[in-house]
C-alpha cells in the first residue's frame, strides 16, 4: 500500500501539460515571453501580444519576464 501511494504521488507531481501558452510581444524582437497576456512587461508592447508555445518561446532564446518570475 505504502509504494502504491508513493507511485500515485510521484505520478501526480511529475504530470504537466505537454504544450504550455506564452504571449510575446510582436512576432520578431521580443526578449521575454510572459505566461499572464496582462502581465505589466507587456504593458508598454506596441507591435502587438502573440500567442505562442512555452517551447517555441525558449527555441528563440526568450526568457520569463522579470515582473512574473
Amino acid at each position: 500500500m505504502k509504494y502504491t501511494l508513493l507511485l500515485f504521488f510521484i505520478f501526480c507531481t511529475s504530470f504537466r501539460p505537454v504544450e504550455d501558452n506564452v504571449f510575446i510581444c510582436g512576432p520578431t524582437g521580443a526578449k521575454k515571453y510572459h505566461y499572464n497576456e496582462n502581465c505589466r512587461g507587456l504593458s508598454s508592447c506596441s507591435h502587438g501580444k502573440v500567442k505562442t508555445s512555452l517551447k517555441k518561446a525558449k527555441g528563440l532564446g526568450l526568457t520569463l519576464c522579470g515582473w512574473e518570475d
